[in-house]
């Protein structure tokens, strides 16, 4: 019964121990780093790039589809309703929203908007 114990109790140690250690990398990297405003992506837009931008749902254009702007440019984004949450939304409402770069060939880039947060 007590090595059953000590047994249990040793893979508990290494379960926890384990869940600790991650790896940390510091150094250069060749992956282009995440653009941080509207800016930054019309002017070298690159499909599937995750991108988290906060800024201002100004109107809305199409079914799901509306015009957001972080102060430095505007772009199309693409909130599928269930996004909204049925949160009441306004052009004066801060908004931070998660997503990835949709570039089509011969179409303006947009953003496929996954996670909507409202800045308080």
């Amino acid at each position: 019964m007590t090595l059953h114990r000590t047994l249990i109790a040793g893979v508990a140690a290494c379960i926890l121990l384990a869940g600790n250690a991650q790896a940390q990398y510091v150094g250069p990297s060749t992956t282009a780093e995440a653009p941080k405003t509207v800016a930054a992506i019309l002017k070298h837009p690159v499909d599937d790039q995750a991108v988290v931008l906060r800024g201002y749902l100004l109107r809305k254009v199409g079914k799901e589809k509306y015009t957001f702007s972080d102060g430095t440019a505007e772009i199309r984004v693409d909130i599928d309703d269930k996004v909204f949450m049925n949160r009441k939304i306004d052009a004066k409402t801060q908004v931070e929203i998660r997503g990835e770069v949709e570039k089509d060939f011969m179409e303006s880039p947009e953003i496929d908007v996954d996670v909507l947060t409202v800045v308080p």
